[in-house]
């Protein structure tokens, strides 16, 4: 008599290698724009907290001029400002030949500064691209007496000093495009309204094959920085975010493609009031502009830049700080030599800024004023300057800037102090006295020159327990 089950073991036998090859198959893939995923990417980010931003292309020849007539605002807007035809700018390509251009002396002194990521226009809105494009001969290599793939060069630079690399790239104005938004002078009837198509077939047969480039051709990106999302709607977005996420899964992106990125970046220059979990970027020049200008002397101190990074890290943020290099490949020396300041104190202080957590406090900022109000309606926020504060599991420092004679009065925190040093000249740890008044406020003696005769003296205090109790 033949076995019921018969047919039944049958089906088994013949289903089980697809039974076993869907146990052997690997979990569906996590969700990229989850927080967790994200939180994964910004890893490095969030240790790294101070990167170079270079600005660099055509504009550079022009130099904030045209015809002998002075252009306003910044630098690489010179043909935007001056309503400059396509023809006629695009012939500066044919005096582009920046023969002093080094890639490791641009790697050497973001080293130097003590950043540790660095982000190049691979192409501004003025549409010429600093690569080899099979996609549009309109780049420094096939256009050029130069024929150097610089963004090649670069990467290699920044692979060899151990910087991570990223690149700046113009999503939606492409001034050289008919389809490219902001040239309304040369395309009246172009994109900017959105009504003919042409701002999508620039989408397709410009930005995202370029993109594709920079993404497959250069070794890994660290991000990709967009900008000025005009007309970056629908499915836009997402059609450049999935090309990111296919090619190089790792890749931030910015907040200025359109939809919301991997972390935040503020307006050009604007460094948030107060601390913010949130990861963000702050975006700022060295001078008044971006693109060189031969009249822009109005340099930030070593000093300035001091404050702002240990202020910006001290609200949970990162500091892209730009240089603009001159039409020969050269990086003024201006920008040079405060970058180095800037570095110097970083090897002596580095370990308040790279791999820190925000404030704690958040009183050291400032507050709203009750009556005085902004242009705009809004209570005006008043900024203090004495003194910034990182952290690590157990530690907490401080950062003064300035300091009265009767010493430095610790925030209120219920934690009990382990100890308390400062961090001298040479990177020596100094101990200091910790005293506690009848009204509970804990002081630190700290030498009031030690402070003023520097660009910022860093305090370290460790305490028990890995975070604060307030």
């Amino acid at each position: 008599m033949k076995s019921k089950f018969l047919p039944l073991l049958a089906t088994l036998v013949f289903l089980a290698p697809f039974l076993s090859r869907a146990a052997d198959a690997p979990a569906a893939a996590a969700d990229p724009e989850s927080p967790t995923a994200k939180e994964k990417r910004l890893a490095w980010f969030r240790h790294d907290k101070f990167g170079l931003f270079i600005h660099w292309g055509l504009y550079a020849i022009p130099a904030g001029y045209w015809k002998g007539a002075r252009a306003p605002g910044i630098g690489e807007w010179v043909m935007n400002r001056m309503k400059i035809p396509v023809a006629e700018y695009s012939q500066l390509a044919a005096q582009f030949n920046p023969v002093q251009f080094d890639a490791e002396a641009w790697a050497q002194l973001a080293e130097d500064a003590g950043m540790k990521y660095v982000v190049i226009t691979s192409k501004h809105h003025d549409g010429f691209a600093l690569f080899k494009s099979a996609v549009s001969p309109y780049n420094a290599v096939d256009a050029t007496p130069f024929k150097r793939d610089i963004i090649k060069e670069l990467a290699a630079a920044c692979a060899k000093h151990g910087l991570r690399f990223g690149v700046y790239y113009s999503q939606s104005q492409d001034w050289h495009e008919r389809g490219g938004t902001g040239n309304n002078w040369d395309f009246p009837e172009n994109a900017v309204k959105d009504k003919d198509g042409s701002y999508d077939q620039y989408l397709r047969e410009k930005v995202e094959p370029q993109l594709r480039e920079l993404l497959t051709n250069y070794g890994p990106m660290c991000l990709i920085w967009f900008d000025t999302p005009q007309l970056m709607t629908g499915d836009r977005p997402k059609r450049l975010t999935d090309i990111v996420r296919t090619l190089q899964p790792d890749t931030l992106i910015d907040g200025r493609l359109g939809a919301v990125g991997d972390y935040q970046s503020t307006g050009d220059n604007v460094i948030p009031a107060k601390a913010n979990d949130d990861a963000f970027e702050v975006p700022a020049t060295l001078n008044q502009t971006w693109g060189f200008r031969t009249d822009d002397h109005n340099w930030k101190s070593p000093g300035e830049v001091v404050f702002k990074l240990v202020d910006i890290v001290s609200k949970g943020g990162n500091y892209l700080l730009n240089v603009g290099p001159m039409a020969n490949g050269v990086i003024p020396q201006p920008s040079q030599d405060n970058l180095r300041a800037v570095g110097a104190w970083l090897r002596m202080n580095g370990e308040a800024v790279y791999g820190t957590g925000r404030s704690p406090f958040g009183e050291e900022f400032g507050d709203y004023a009750a009556t005085q109000k902004t242009t705009d309606g809004k209570p005006l926020f008043l900024a203090r300057t004495d003194w910034r504060c990182t952290t690590k599991p157990g530690r907490l420092y401080f950062t003064l800037f300035r300091i009265g004679r009767e010493g430095f009065m610790l925030p209120a925190f219920k934690n009990a102090i382990k100890s308390a040093t400062q961090i001298d000249e040479t990177g020596r740890r100094v101990p200091l006295q910790v005293q506690t008044g009848a009204d509970g406020i804990r002081k630190l003696d700290v030498p009031r020159a030690a402070v003023l005769d520097t660009m910022g003296a860093v305090v370290v205090v460790e305490f028990e327990g890995g975070k604060v109790e307030r």
